[in-house]
């Protein structure tokens, strides 16, 4: 079996980054960190976790030198989520699948035994099928999913006997990070019931979505690191737990539940046609001893927990810094990154 000791995380200063590095470390390894810092102005709450070397630097500017002695590489550093692949399309396209196919090539030129990428359940995007598995056909709606296609598809060429990539498509992320998202699902919906006591859904919440909690996808890379080589050379894994299927409208009862004196209401039938249920029984199969720890309702505990500890408020749940969108849109408008998404030094030159 492959020996794993020294790992590079692309996306350290991001939300699931911020969960797993300090776990891996936890574990004995040894962690280097790359992120470009869009994300890192400002961080929801401390929790005192050792966070790794940190080199500040674009995806697309990684050379082989990056690289050096590196193991493994768990790939985080895209531009998430589907509002941002509305806004800036052609970009999503050069980061997230021209950069992160470079990235791979580079790794393997390098001698990288593995390659952990992260992928997402939203390549699913429609689907009437009963619950899909990792051989169902893909049925990408976004650009960013179409992006976590194209990697899958072009780094798959690139396995060979000493480089194994493995593509880990995971559910909706949950739960609290340092480096906080407030515009996934149940997170949104945490806060509103925190800031609002109330959810008003514009929908009828009936669209299918798979959860899956941070430190559960943290445990899940963990797993496929120590894993034999037969067990994850080259496989697609779905991320999370097959009871943990919801619909849209469950995740906002459930929080309602949580948070007390929330009210909850649903709207006419949405606009968003993605829906779609997951089977997670491979992973379960090659990876026998990774099992999900939490569920919605633990980690919707969790949230009103921390919010009542740290006294949120709507300010702080408002703010661009979560919300991936508004702080891009920022940091554009305010002329700090260029329309490639470059970072400019104070000059005006890019940095």
């Amino acid at each position: 079996m492959d020996t794993i000791r020294r790992i590079l995380v692309t996306g350290t200063e991001g939300y699931l980054g911020a969960l797993l590095a300090p776990e891996l470390i936890r574990q004995g390894y040894e962690v280097i960190g790359l992120d470009t810092g869009f994300y890192k102005e400002r961080s929801l709450y401390q929790d005192g976790g050792t966070t790794p070397t940190t080199f500040a630097k674009d995806l697309r500017h990684v050379g082989l030198k990056d690289l050096k002695d590196v193991d493994a590489v768990v790939h985080m550093a895209e531009l998430s989520n589907d509002p941002v692949g509305q806004l800036a399309p052609t970009i999503t396209y050069e980061i997230n699948h021209k950069g992160s196919l470079h990235l791979a090539e580079l790794a393997r030129k390098a001698g990288v035994k593995r390659f952990v990428y992260m992928s997402s359940c939203s390549v699913y995007g429609l689907s009437k099928e009963d619950h899909v598995t990792e051989e169902s056909r893909v049925n990408p709606q976004t650009a960013y999913a179409i992006c976590k296609t194209l990697v899958e598809r072009d780094v798959k060429q690139l396995a060979n006997e000493a480089f194994s990539p493995i593509f880990m498509r995971n559910a909706t992320a949950y739960g609290a990070s340092p480096r906080m998202r407030f515009d996934i699902v149940l997170n949104n919906l945490a806060g509103l019931a925190w800031t609002t006591k109330e959810i008003k859904m514009t929908s009828d919440g009936t669209p299918w979505r798979p959860l899956v909690h941070g430190l559960d996808i943290a445990r899940a890379i963990i797993a496929v690191l120590q894993a034999p080589t037969e067990a994850i050379h080259n496989e697609v894994f779905n991320v999370g737990d097959t009871s943990h299927n919801y619909r849209v409208r469950e995740i906002a009862e459930l929080v309602g539940e949580v948070f007390p004196g929330c009210r909850v209401s649903f709207g006419a039938p949405g606009q968003d046609n993605r829906s779609y249920r997951v089977s997670f029984e491979k992973i379960r199969k090659h990876l026998p001893g990774f099992r999900c720890a939490w569920h919605a309702r633990r980690g919707a505990k969790q949230l009103y927990d921390l919010f009542k500890r740290i006294d949120m408020t709507k300010d702080v749940f408002e703010c661009r810094t979560f919300t991936r969108l508004k702080q891009l849109e920022y940091l554009i408008r305010t002329q700090q990154i260029d329309p490639q998404f470059f970072w400019k030094n104070e000059a005006g030159g890019i940095a």
